[in-house]
């Protein structure tokens, strides 16, 4: 019995992963790890040891890059510092005010407008900060959102084995 809960667990795991993909305040990729886990402990997984330390680096490498990504992109467009605070409070206030709009709008909003206080005179330069923002959270997004369906794939693919 303890193992059929367990299973169930690590598909509502997996499932709270593909919306952390989405969702900032949502660990997705733990979460989603945490499903191969459960499903492993269920005794239904059947994963090596080196398949699971194999994508707990995985997931480490990208919450670590997930993390780094956008003030790196709006560095990258030439941003600054302003930029990439704007960013993230754009991404917060984003989620809390036009979800789930706001998620992809509101870090370019919040580039643009720490771009724009940090430099009043280029506004050229203070669009393309924030589309390097918004590019961060796009690429960022993708990456997590494969990550989390390939965890899916070998979580259904280990129950129907």
């Amino acid at each position: 019995m303890i193992e059929i809960i367990l299973a169930v667990f690590a598909f509502l795991f997996l499932l709270a992963g593909f919306a952390g993909s989405v969702v900032p305040i949502l660990p997705g990729l733990p979460f989603s790890y945490m499903g191969l886990l459960m499903l492993q402990w269920s005794g239904f997984g059947g994963f090596t040891q080196g398949f699971l330390w194999l994508w707990a680096a995985i997931t480490v490498f990208v919450i670590i890059t997930d993390y780094f990504l956008p003030a790196f992109m709006t560095r990258r467009f030439g941003g600054s510092r302003l930029a990439t605070i704007g960013s993230i409070f754009g991404l917060v206030a984003g989620l809390f005010f036009f979800p789930p709009a706001g998620l992809i709008i509101g870090p370019f909003f919040g580039a643009l407008a720490g771009e724009l206080i940090h430099n009043r005179t280029d506004s050229a330069k203070a669009f393309r900060v924030a589309f390097g923002a918004f590019l961060a959270f796009i690429f960022g997004t993708g990456i997590k959102l494969i990550i989390t369906s390939v965890m899916m794939f070998y979580a259904v693919k280990a129950l129907w084995n």
